[in-house]
């Protein structure tokens, strides 16, 4: 495996049953709550939606909750115990971004919550290309992420310790870039708490109707 994905799954099987209580729920975030809301109307009876590093569930959930066929994809065995656990009535499976166990065009959306943070640069145009074959025409992307130009590394955090990971902080033009170059039209883009120590980032990008569903 990647060496990289070998770190995130290793970092996230040790954080997972603490992760949640440092995440705050979707549902007390105004902002994001009406992003995911604006995303979720867009898609929603269109047909099935993932969400891809879906962790511990908290964003599936909510994306239930607002009436989407979504299951959620994670890289980390013990992430995905804690979602099965603590949302038992939603699908949840093992899989990574840079190959994804789906059909060419089998999604209506996608949300990759936080997700493209481990990857390094080099290979984020290989997550995008995957995220537009999975997506049928007229699918919609929601991504979240940190905003900056620096490679962050981190060996503590939701209070656990003894890991080491990458956190790769990108500015919102190169990620709109990024999803355009992939073949993705950019609908909305939004820099969250700009004067924060970390700022974060909001796309929302739409495959265009008509294209073949591989990229």
């Amino acid at each position: 495996m990647t060496d990289f994905l070998t770190t995130t799954r290793h970092t996230y099987s040790i954080v997972a049953e603490s992760y949640d209580a440092f995440a705050p729920p979707i549902a007390e975030d105004v902002q994001d709550r009406a992003l995911l809301t604006a995303f979720a109307d867009l898609v929603r009876g269109d047909g099935p939606v993932a969400d891809l590093g879906c962790g511990t569930g908290r964003v599936t959930a909510y994306l239930a909750s607002a009436g989407l066929d979504v299951a959620g994809i994670d890289l980390s065995p013990e992430m995905l115990a804690v979602a099965r656990r603590d949302h038992p009535e939603l699908r949840f499976s093992q899989g990574s971004l840079l190959e994804l166990d789906l059909p060419d065009g089998g999604l209506a959306g996608a949300v990759a919550w936080y997700s493209i943070i481990h990857t390094p640069p080099a290979r984020l145009p290989e997550v995008a290309a995957e995220l537009f074959r999975v997506l049928r025409p007229g699918g919609h992307l929601q991504l979240a992420f940190h905003v900056g130009d620096r490679r962050h590394h981190k060996t503590e955090g939701y209070g656990c310790a003894g890991f080491s990971l990458d956190i790769y902080w990108l500015p919102v033009e190169r990620v709109c870039e990024l999803v355009t170059t992939a073949g993705f039209e950019v609908l909305t883009q939004v820099l969250r708490d700009p004067a924060a120590r970390v700022p974060q980032g909001r796309v929302l990008a739409r495959k265009p109707p008509g294209e073949p569903a591989a990229g």
